[in-house]
């Protein structure tokens, strides 16, 4: 058996901190590691909460061949994550992304297209007549061009992955503890600073080899434990659960132009929206935004899907986006101001599809020291540091 001063400990047991224990638990059997997650309910955890999606239109390379892998590994999940003779299954829906673009954003929406199509991705690019006749129900009078997921784009049960990844990383020897992190103890050498152990609220202490913080909205505070700076905060966001008399036919996730989205769930559909840049306060309380409903949604669907003039909310709830600030793009890997301790951080609302690459890549890294099958550099924390944003275009 392992030392507990050669064990991996990740602060947070969400979906990604548990994507993280489950590949290393299945890279190298036997691994020593421990998950601290301070509400095993995840009554507030962005996973719990999240709609639930994945797509490849994204406009940059690393987060296109991101999703290429966690589609794969959705796709798989029932085999990959059985345990005990439970078969998860995570309801994936194929329904595809539909990006719908104005005369001002169809150079934009070609481009990222081409690039989309460098990577293998099965998108296809409709004009107003092609969509016309795929999707009668819309109104397409602003409409210029849209851009249609084809296959390996759609949506799931975000809560049921979480579960599955959590139940099978623990049948792999993974231990979660019901605590809270509050502090590492730490060393230095030649400037460099060293995790010793993570400190839990409850006085006991985690020797580690690795720490990994995975703290979602939170993640800022553990960085700051090791004096690093992290321009991740919580960002509320809302989703309405609707329903309407109308059917619609063939309905994709809908990326509105006016930056809305909506999807079928179940009888009904769910929609959402970003708050302008000035009302976007950081960890909002976790209350919906009613009012928005009657402000901003409902006007804005009527006039894009005609037959949801008679659309009535049914319901609605809020959960956090880990917003990075920065980019708005996935914080990933080591930091050079300390050798052991591993960021996850930053998703901005792409954290369920993106853990399985994300787990995969970060598990070879503390493992075998670099990264083995996707080099996930490109999302480096060091990055803020240079001033080079990692732009992604297609940010809802």
């Amino acid at each position: 058996m392992s030392s507990p001063y050669q064990s991996i400990v990740i602060i947070g047991g969400g979906v990604i901190g548990s994507a993280i224990a489950y590949f290393l638990t299945m890279q190298q059997p036997g691994s020593n590691v421990t998950v601290v997650e301070r509400d095993p309910s995840y009554a507030r955890a962005s996973s719990a909460l999240s709609a639930s999606s994945i797509r490849q239109q994204f406009s940059t390379d690393i987060n296109i061949e991101i999703s290429a892998y966690g589609i794969g590994f959705l796709r798989n999940v029932g085999t990959l994550l059985a345990c005990d003779g439970d078969v998860p299954d995570i309801g994936l829906h194929e329904g595809g992304y539909l990006y719908l673009a104005t005369p001002t954003g169809e150079a934009t929406l070609c481009e990222n297209h081409a690039l989309q199509r460098q990577h293998g991705a099965d998108v296809a690019l409709l004009g107003p007549a092609q969509l016309a006749e795929r999707f009668p129900w819309l109104a397409l009078q602003d409409v210029a061009l849209g851009s249609l997921g084809l296959s390996g784009e759609g949506w799931f049960d975000g809560y049921l992955l979480l579960t599955a990844l959590r139940k099978k990383a623990q049948s792999q020897g993974v231990r979660y503890v019901a605590d809270e992190a509050v502090g590492f103890d730490m060393v230095a050498s030649d400037g460099v600073q060293h995790v010793n152990a993570v400190r839990l609220q409850s006085g006991a202490v985690l020797p580690c080899r690795y720490a990994v913080n995975a703290g979602g909205p939170w993640a800022a505070t553990v960085a700051a434990w090791a004096g690093i700076g992290l321009p991740v905060v919580g960002k509320r966001r809302t989703v309405f659960h609707l329903a309407s008399p109308a059917t619609l036919p063939g309905c994709p996730l809908l990326i509105d132009t006016s930056g809305i989205w909506l999807r079928p769930e179940g009888r009904g559909f769910i929609c959402g929206f970003a708050p302008d840049a000035g009302n976007d306060a950081d960890f909002a309380p976790l209350e919906p935004e009613y009012a928005a409903f009657e402000e901003r949604i409902w006007p804005t669907l009527a006039e894009r899907i005609p037959g949801f003039e008679a659309l009535r909310m049914q319901g609605a709830w809020a959960g956090y986006y880990e917003m990075n600030t920065f980019d708005h793009n996935a914080i990933v890997g080591l930091h050079s101001a300390c050798d052991n301790l591993v960021f996850a951080n930053g998703f901005s609302g792409h954290g369920l599809q993106q853990c399985p690459a994300v787990g995969r890549g970060l598990a070879e890294l503390m493992l075998t020291g670099q990264y083995q099958t996707l080099d996930l550099s490109p999302l480096s924390i060091e990055r803020i540091g240079r001033n080079a944003p990692l732009r992604e275009k297609n940010v809802i």
